[in-house]
């Protein structure tokens, strides 16, 4: 199988990720909903005794922004502040609905889920420590819902009232290009830019938050991403050189930092081997 083929119910709930699971992670089909689609048929849970469903995109709501996210991913961590302040200023106009994920890295603290309750317990946790005061969604244990949008972590879509997608971030923590679309929207104007990629810049700002998120999975979990993914690895741990800094902006410097260690180990293999 492809490292790039989609996931299906067999494979969805790993309990350790692979390579092809990272590869997928970072690689967005060009036939995965986007805009100009409609939402799927669905129906979903909250942790509020409430239903989330694409029968409630009929015209009379208002648009939606829908966010995937998982405790344990690292985009999510650092989504998770972005998020409640755009809800500040847009939960008037926009409906906010987070959509309870697999875990991303899972560990022995936060397991992935084997059963509906315990994905439902892990939905409650994630609302807890970002402290959303909106909806959160749970999908169902095999990721319908998830699968159906695209399986990265953490994305995030606004819908209109009619259930068109009019704006998809791949990264839910771009949160400069989720408010343009959000301001936009709730002025009642066209989305500027119907696609915000920025991964480069979704990385950076994820860096000095992704720690937080493998340790409070627990052990295994950086251990798996040495494993399957070791630049990743690497940039958390030069990242906590600089705790001093806001986790925001660790990113970049820490990007600098491996960078200058490489071109340094190549400069001297250069010299011991001529």
């Amino acid at each position: 199988m492809s490292t790039t083929a989609p996931a299906d119910a067999s494979t969805y709930r790993f309990a350790r990720p692979t390579v092809g699971d990272v590869m997928r992670d970072m690689h967005i089909p060009a036939g995965d909903l986007g805009p100009g689609d409609n939402v799927p048929d669905f129906d979903l849970p909250t942790l509020d005794h409430a239903r989330f469903s694409s029968g409630q995109f009929d015209g009379s709501g208002r648009p939606t922004l829908i966010v995937f996210g998982s405790l344990t991913c690292p985009i999510t961590e650092s989504a998770g502040a972005g998020l409640v302040a755009l809800h500040e200023r847009y939960g008037e106009e926009i409906r906010f609905v987070v959509v309870n994920t697999r875990e991303a890295h899972p560990g022995e603290a936060i397991p992935q889920p084997s059963t509906f309750d315990e994905k439902r317990a892990h939905a409650a946790n994630l609302r807890a420590h970002h402290r959303f005061d909106f909806e959160v969604a749970v999908d169902d244990i095999d990721g319908t819902v998830h699968r159906a949008f695209g399986t990265r972590p953490s994305s995030a879509y606004l819908v209109d009232a009619d259930g068109t997608i009019l704006f998809r971030a791949h990264w839910s923590n771009v949160t400069g290009a989720l408010e343009e679309a959000l301001a936009a929207t709730a002025a009642g104007r066209p989305v500027p830019t119907v696609t915000a990629a920025q991964t480069s810049r979704a990385i950076a700002k994820m860096i000095g938050h992704a720690g937080d998120a493998l340790d409070d999975a627990g052990p295994g979990a950086m251990r798996d991403t040495w494993l399957v993914a070791p630049p990743f690895a690497a940039m958390i741990r030069f990242s906590r050189l600089f705790a001093f800094m806001p986790k925001d902006r660790r990113g970049l410097p820490t990007i600098a930092a491996m960078s200058a260690i490489a071109v340094g180990l190549i400069a001297l293999l250069a010299r011991t081997i001529g």
